[in-house]
C-alpha cells in the first residue's frame, strides 16, 4: 500500500532541523555561566531529528531508501524513532521499529500515531538503551537479511551520518551563540553521534574545551542514554571516542532530582536524559571554566508514566507541571556576547 507523503525528499526535511536556543540558567547555578541547548524545538521534539534526518536523506541519495519500494527499520529506545517515524511519515515510507517493552506507553502512542509498526520485545533483548542493544540490533539485521532490497535501516549505532548532523549542525551553532567562548560541554551517550559530533568540532576550534559525558548507573532507566559498562560501544563512538575528556557516573535518583530542580528554578520540565546532564554537571562544576553548554535532548511530555513509576511526580503533578512549564520553544537572534538576553520565549 502507497503511503502518502507532505514534501518531495528527505533533503528538505533536514533544512527545517537545527538551529536550536542556546538559554542561559539564571537560578539553578547562579555561580557559573550554563547554557542550555534547547533541542525540544527541533521538528520531532528531540535532538534525534537531527541524526534521523541526516541518515534519512544519505540513505536516499545512497540510493538504498527508495519511495514506494522500501520499508524503514531500525531499533530503538525512544526518542529516533520517534523521529524516524515523523519524517518516515511526511516522505511517504513505511517504517517499523524494533522498541522495548518498558519504553514509556507515551512514546509507544506518538510512534503507532506516526504510523510506525512497533516490533515490542522483552526488555531483556531490547535496550533501554542497556544490556541487549546486540539483540534488538540483530532483529532488524536479521529482518533485513530476509528481505533483500526490502528494508534500509538507518543504523544510528555505526552510520557517520549521525556523526556529520552534529559535526556541521550542533557543534557549529554552539560555537557560534557563544561567540567561541565556550569551556565545556556536556551531554549524555546514547549512539554517541552527539558527543563525538560536537565534541570534534568544538576540539578543532579549540582543543581546550572540555567534552563531558554523563553517564548513567548499571541497570538504570534513563531512556536513550547507555552505561558503558554494562553495554557494548556503538562503532559509531568507538571511532572517536578520545575525544570524550571526563565521564561522570550519576544515578537515577540524582538524574530525577535535577529534574525537579531545573522546573521548580528555571521553570524548564525536561526529559530524564537531560536530569543526568545536570547531575554530571554538578559534579563536576567547580573544576569547569567559561561557558558551559548543556545539552537538554527532550523535554516531559513523553514521561508522565515514567515519573509516575519512579516516584518522580504523581500524574496530577505532572500534569499541572506540564501546564506551567516553559516547554515552548524559543525565538533567538545571536549578534553580541550576551546570547541570552536575546532568547525570548515564542
Amino acid at each position: 500500500m502507497q503511503v502518502q507523503s507532505d514534501v518531495s525528499n528527505a533533503e528538505e526535511i533536514v533544512k527545517n532541523v537545527g538551529n536550536t536556543p542556546l538559554v542561559r540558567l539564571n537560578k539553578l547555578f547562579e555561580q557559573k555561566e550554563i547554557y542550555a541547548k534547547i533541542e525540544w524545538c527541533n521538528p520531532s521534539g528531540s535532538v534525534k531529528a537531527r541524526p534521523a534526518s541526516w541518515m534519512l536523506n544519505e540513505g536516499e541519495k545512497d540510493g538504498n531508501l527508495v519511495r514506494d519500494k522500501t520499508t524503514v527499520i531500525e531499533p530503538t529506545s525512544g526518542n529516533t524513532g520517534v523521529a524516524l517515524s515523523h519524517f518516515a511519515k511526511s516522505l511517504g515510507y513505511k517504517i517499523e521499529l524494533a522498541v522495548p517493552e518498558r519504553m514509556s506507553d507515551e512514546t509507544k502512542d506518538i510512534l503507532k500515531t506516526n504510523g510506525a509498526k512497533l516490533l515490542e520485545t522483552e526488555d531483556d533483548l531490547c535496550p533501554r538503551v542497556g544490556p541487549g542493544t546486540d539483540q534488538a540490533i540483530a532483529l532488524a539485521s536479521a529482518l533485513i537479511k530476509n528481505h533483500p532490497g526490502e528494508y534500509y535501516s538507518p543504523d544510528q549505532y555505526n552510520n557517520d551520518a549521525n556523526f556529520r548532523s552534529h559535526y556541521h549542525g550542533t557543534g557549529p551553532e554552539i560555537w557560534k551563540a557563544t561567540n567561541g567562548k565556550v569551556g565545556a560541554f556536556i551531554t549524555g551517550i546514547g549512539t554517541g553521534g552527539t558527543i563525538t559530533g560536537v565534541g570534534t568540532y568544538l576540539k578543532e576550534k579549540n582543543p581546550n574545551i572540555k567534552i563531558i559525558a554523563a553517564e548513567p548507573q548499571k541497570d538504570h532507566n534513563i531512556q536513550g542514554l547507555r552505561n558503558l559498562e554494562e553495554s557494548e560501544k556503538p562503532e559509531l563512538l568507538k571511532r572517536r571516542m578520545q575525544v570524550i575528556d571526563e565521564k561522570i557516573t550519576v544515578t537515577d535518583k540524582e538524574s530525577f532530582d535535577m529534574i525537579k530542580q531545573l522546573v521548580s528554578t528555571e521553570n524548564l520540565f525536561a526529559g530524564p536524559s537531560t536530569g543526568s546532564v545536570l547531575a554530571a554537571l554538578n559534579k563536576t562544576i567547580g573544576e569547569l571554566e567559561g561557558k558551559i553548554v548543556l545539552l537538554f535532548g527532550d523535554n516531559a511530555a513523553k514521561y508522565k508514566s515514567i515519573y509516575s513509576k519512579f516516584g518522580v511526580y504523581s500524574e496530577e503533578e505532572f500534569e499541572k507541571k506540564l501546564i506551567e512549564s516553559n516547554n515552548n520553544c524559543f525565538t533567538c537572534t545571536y549578534s553580541n556576547d550576551n546570547p541570552e538576553d536575546l532568547c525570548k520565549l515564542n
